[in-house]
């Protein structure tokens, strides 16, 4: 089994390329992992499912992975190392704009979602994680919020947001990127980009700013 065609990924990002979406090269096991939790959910995806997709026995599978929640653990990190190293590098190509900052940063953000629905989508199944492990990944998401919060927070400082609560603000945008996977088929009519055009449309009204110039 190789690389899941949808799901693409480059290593080290730079501020230039985060709009770049390049093939990520996962490992056989953690294809596979990532193909049967999208079809079926983590609860209904067995270990043994892993490894007959795979073509490896069980107990090889596990000498790579400790259990099945270390697969899902694994595809987690990917997928959050992925949407910060895209949203950072979005937020600096923004310099000193807070309005292009947010407007990089949802782009980033929604570019990643539509561009990678099986990672994106595994957000629902945290909750299958121990509490240790759900704790752990929800410290990296909350550096997503952290991000995009001191934009908000920025902007509103500035005058160039009209923002009563960045917090929820922040929050309510975020709510709104995170329910992309639920509705985005890559076979519908709007494409990663247009999605992502739409979104920061939605982002900047939300916030009470002008947009950007066109380049």
């Amino acid at each position: 089994m190789g690389t899941s065609t949808d799901d693409t990924v480059a290593d080290g990002v730079a501020a230039p390329d985060w709009r770049r979406l390049e093939p990520m090269e996962l490992t056989p096991i953690l294809s596979a992992a990532l193909d049967a939790f999208y079809e079926t959910g983590f609860h209904g995806t067995s270990v043994r499912e892993i490894a007959r997709r795979v073509g490896v026995t069980v107990p090889a599978l596990y000498y790579h992975h400790e259990n099945k929640e270390g697969l899902l653990i694994a595809l987690l990190e990917l997928s959050t190392s992925d949407v910060m190293t895209r949203a950072y590098a979005a937020d600096a190509d923004g310099g000193d704009d807070p309005v292009q900052r947010l407007s990089n940063a949802i782009e980033a953000i929604v570019l990643r979602m539509t561009n990678r629905p099986r990672l994106a989508a595994l957000e629902g199944e945290v909750r299958y994680l121990s509490p240790e492990n759900r704790q752990r990944y929800r410290a990296v998401r909350k550096e997503i919020e952290k991000l995009v919060f001191e934009i908000v927070e920025d902007g509103t400082r500035r005058g160039a947001f009209d923002v009563e609560d960045p917090a929820e603000t922040t929050r309510a945008l975020l709510g709104m990127c995170q329910s992309i996977p639920r509705w985005y088929h890559r076979e519908g009519s709007l494409s990663p980009e247009e999605v992502a055009r739409k979104y920061v449309a939605i982002a900047l009204k939300t916030v009470g700013a002008t947009p950007p110039p066109k380049p």
